[in-house]
């Protein structure tokens, strides 16, 4: 064959691939978009959820809870879905669940309420953990930009439901049901999207045949695990209460809404660049520390500084909840030798980590409730904001999990 027909083969095999990458990019930043407004919707509008079903405040922090703990119920369980049936067929199983569980949302009964929370939930927890599986499999040389994307999309997801829910109510004259069901539509996109893939694709060759060993008695496993948990519990504390804190001090259920939508927004730049700053420094101890610190500071400055600053505030406290979202899932990547390691690596973080992330939004509603006010959360934030420190200052160093993915 002439040098120049191997030339054009070759050519056209590197832009296929290309499409073909592309394609699956932007798949998984529509999954990844829809991996956070079932919490976030719902806080903007619990106050009227209440007042129209009359829920007591243990019932609204359980349901603010709910989804969270299906995030740690269902992600270790994620890495044998996905050799079992495959990472693209499972990931099209939770679009269903995720699309399915957003759509009845919309029904006015409290059951069916908590059912399609746990749907949504349960969806979102073994696309949590997949999510970065696929990025090791496919983007190993591209991680950091991929993990930038993909948690700047889940963050976009988020301020995008904080703060265009209740607008959106208003002007289009739907009550809370309307809100949160109107989130169906971009996760229906993304599941017909992602259909033609999943069909497409077969279970790994050999996947089921693996076993991940060693990976739950290595320290900075448990190390990269607790800063997931302890970051996602102040971040789901914020997401599920940081609006009727604001409300509570005085500012109209929109303006509320929109100041945690601009600290959900600032997280989308931030997420896109930690992990590129991340992967260029010596270790993340430093970044991991300093996220903590300032996130608390922020979010103690949100609950009793004058309200004259607040988007000051949201805008800080954005950065360092954006930060220490987006280092924790880099963290996953960075300390995992292979896609197997990262699959049960991210399935125990995610798992453990968001059962230690639920305590958050529930202790929150319980002080709430004991005390009268929130201002005892300030006490919770603390101690979390602390141990979020000691975490990451040993998940920050520059090894590798001590795990090896062996035949069974």
């Amino acid at each position: 064959m002439p040098a120049s027909s191997v030339a054009s083969t070759h050519s056209r095999h590197r832009a296929a691939q290309r499409q073909r990458l592309g394609l699956l990019a932007l798949s998984i930043v529509l999954i990844a978009f829809n991996l956070r407004p079932v919490f976030s919707s719902l806080s903007v509008v619990l106050p009227d959820i209440v007042a129209d079903i009359g829920m007591s405040a243990a019932a609204a922090s359980a349901l603010t809870t709910l989804p969270v703990i299906c995030l740690g119920a269902f992600a270790m369980v994620a890495p044998w879905l996905g050799r079992r049936l495959g990472i693209e067929r499972t990931l099209l199983a939770c679009m269903v669940l995720i699309t399915a569980g957003t759509l009845l949302r919309g029904a006015p009964q409290l059951p069916l309420l908590f059912v399609a929370s746990a749907m949504a939930g349960v969806g979102i927890a073994v696309a949590n953990v997949l999510l970065s599986a696929l990025v090791k499999r496919d983007f190993d040389s591209r991680a950091a930009l991929m993990m930038g994307l993909y948690t700047m999309a889940v963050c976009a997801g988020a301020a995008s439901g904080a703060g265009v829910t209740v607008p959106l109510q208003h002007a289009l004259g739907f009550g809370w049901q309307g809100a949160l069901a109107m989130w169906t539509l971009p996760a229906a996109v993304a599941l017909l999207l992602w259909v033609p893939r999943a069909l497409a694709s077969r279970r790994e060759s050999g996947g089921a045949a693996w076993q991940v060993r060693g990976l739950w008695g290595d320290k900075l496993a448990w190390q990269v695990t607790l800063f997931m948990g302890l970051q996602s519990a102040l971040a789901y504390s914020v997401m599920g209460w940081l609006a009727p804190m604001l409300r509570e001090r005085g500012l109209p259920a929109a303006l509320a809404g929109l100041v945690v939508s601009l600290s959900v927004l600032v997280q989308v730049p931030t997420c896109l660049v930690l992990p590129t700053l991340a992967q260029r420094q010596r270790n993340q101890v430093a970044l991991a520390v300093g996220l903590a610190v300032l996130g608390v500071a922020a979010l103690w400055a949100c609950m009793f500084a004058p309200l004259a600053g607040i988007w000051g505030w949201a805008v800080l406290l954005g950065i360092a909840q954006g930060g220490t979202f987006s280092l924790a899932l880099t963290l996953i990547v960075m300390r995992s030798p292979d896609s197997r390691v990262a699959a049960q690596l991210s399935g125990m973080a995610q798992g453990v980590g968001y059962l230690v992330a639920a305590a958050g939004p529930m202790l929150v509603g319980l002080l709430r409730a004991w005390t009268g006010s929130f201002r005892a959360s300030a006490l919770l934030f603390g101690v979390l904001g602390v141990a979020l420190a000691l975490a990451g200052a040993g998940a920050g160093r520059a090894r590798l999990v001590r795990a090896t993915a062996l035949p069974r």
